[in-house]
């Protein structure tokens, strides 16, 4: 395997330096309350494989993702890939379910007893010795434990080297702050698309001036803010695809995103891209960003979004983007790269 070379870009002090677009695995856990619908795990290796190939420098993933299975579906992918050619892996760990009740409702459990456990089951099942990035995936709404207790937990594994690099997920700027200033937050993942901006105004900002990496999520929204998403796919989606229980994927906010989307397209032609490449570069151009995640199910769809990775949008471009958000009326938060820090 000879992987394409991709410009790293550090993660803020960690000591890590990342490709700008990771893979995300999210879809690939396969079926359970918050999946994508069945999935072939085979494709699903043969995608890793592929975005490996193609320069992709880390693959992002989590406990909870199929309960356990895209954690296993990614070791048997690295278990595949020569080590000097292996991808860092980031996971998450802090969402649980029962073991007896696989379709309950997610809960939150950041007790610092219980963190060692979830970092060595996730250790066994990606078949590492050590995780490059592990991040709480959401603050603990469930047990009350003070933030400050989890993240010392966590900054002690850290020590010891079973992480290399701690970070956070979904954390309002008071919950970074009270976790900084028990340790340095090495990154922090939130929610980020031209369809949901609300980052770019609080916590990109925060990141930004703590030198904390940032790694955005959904920058193409779950599959809206790609070429070929329709309305109608949503009706063909599978029964126990999350989607189909989304706001995001309901009228009249779906029309209103994808006129956006369309708005796109003439840029994506000057660019010789795709429109969701487009999507993912607009997130990558804000002051503090590091990475964006981005899914696949198959080595073509990660075609469609890698060079993203290499592409700068200018001037011109950004502003034509800001009007097509402000005409649209779609989401909330800033529509320019760098407007959230002076609002």
């Amino acid at each position: 395997m000879h992987p394409t070379t991709m410009p790293g870009r550090p993660l803020g002090a960690s000591g890590l330096s990342i490709t700008p677009v990771g893979l995300g695995t999210w879809a690939i856990g396969g079926p359970w309350r918050f999946g994508w619908g069945p999935q072939d795990d085979d494709a699903s290796i043969a995608t890793i494989l592929a975005a490996v190939d193609r320069g992709i420098g880390w693959i992002d993933t989590a406990a909870i993702y199929g309960l356990g299975h895209s954690e296993e579906v990614v070791g048997r992918a690295l278990a595949r890939i020569p080590a000097a050619d292996r991808p860092l892996v980031f996971t998450k760990g802090g969402r649980v379910v029962p073991a007896d009740r696989p379709d309950a409702e997610p809960t939150d459990d950041l007790r610092p007893d219980t963190i060692r456990p979830q970092v060595e089951d996730s250790l066994r099942r990606l078949g590492v010795e050590r995780i490059d990035l592990y991040q709480f995936h959401w603050p603990d709404r469930t047990t009350g434990t003070p933030v400050e207790d989890s993240w010392g937990a966590l900054a002690r594994l850290a020590d010891e080297g079973l992480v290399r690099a701690i970070g956070v997920c979904n954390f309002d700027a008071g919950l970074l702050e009270r976790a900084e200033a028990v340790r340095h937050v090495d990154s922090l993942q939130p929610p980020f698309s031209l369809v949901r901006r609300d980052a770019g105004r609080d916590v990109i900002p925060w990141a930004h001036a703590h030198g904390t990496g940032v790694i955005v999520y959904s920058p193409m929204q779950s599959g809206i803010l790609t070429d070929g998403f329709t309305a109608a796919r949503v009706g063909a989606m599978a029964p126990d695809d999350w989607r189909r229980q989304s706001v995001s994927f309901a009228e009249p906010g779906l029309s209103r995103s994808l006129t956006l989307r369309d708005a796109l397209r003439p840029i994506a032609v000057r660019h010789g891209v795709s429109v969701g490449a487009i999507a993912v570069a607009w997130t990558l151009a804000w002051p503090g960003v590091t990475g964006a995640i981005v899914g696949a199910r198959r080595p073509d769809q990660v075609d469609g979004w890698v060079g993203a990775g290499a592409l700068a949008l200018d001037a011109a471009d950004l502003a034509e983007i800001a009007a097509a958000a402000e005409r649209t009326g779609v989401g909330s938060g800033p529509v320019r790269p760098g407007a959230g820090e002076a609002e």
